[in-house]
């Protein structure tokens, strides 16, 4: 059997806030990554529930991690449509990706 291996490492400040996040993963080459956010969700199959982490460097902008936000409702959007062919949850999740996003240009337009 073939194994994949991803790797994190945080940078923290003194109060335990991320300053820096890198990646690498064996898949993906020798070079490593940087990132100012990440979201990861993992499915534990013995307590039948989602487990999440959530990180983000204190120099995320604001309106780059509501982006951020709604890129992964959108990634899960294509989830659910490869998983499990349901159209409905899908689209639904689509409409909401559309209505944030229309959201947070109104929000950027006002603030300009």
């Amino acid at each position: 059997m073939k194994k994949s291996e991803i790797r994190f490492s945080i940078a923290l400040d003194d109060q335990k806030v991320p300053e820096a996040i890198s990646w690498s993963a064996t898949d993906a080459g020798p070079d490593i990554q940087f990132a100012k956010a990440i979201n990861i969700a993992i499915w534990d199959r013995d307590q039948d529930g989602t487990m999440k982490i959530d990180l983000w460097t204190k120099d995320m902008p604001i309106d780059a991690m509501k982006y951020f936000v709604v890129d992964n409702i959108g990634a899960m959007a294509e989830t659910i449509m490869t998983a499990t062919n349901d159209v409905v949850m899908a689209t639904k999740m689509r409409d909401l990706c559309r209505a944030l996003t229309d959201h947070i240009d109104l929000e950027t337009k006002k603030q300009s």
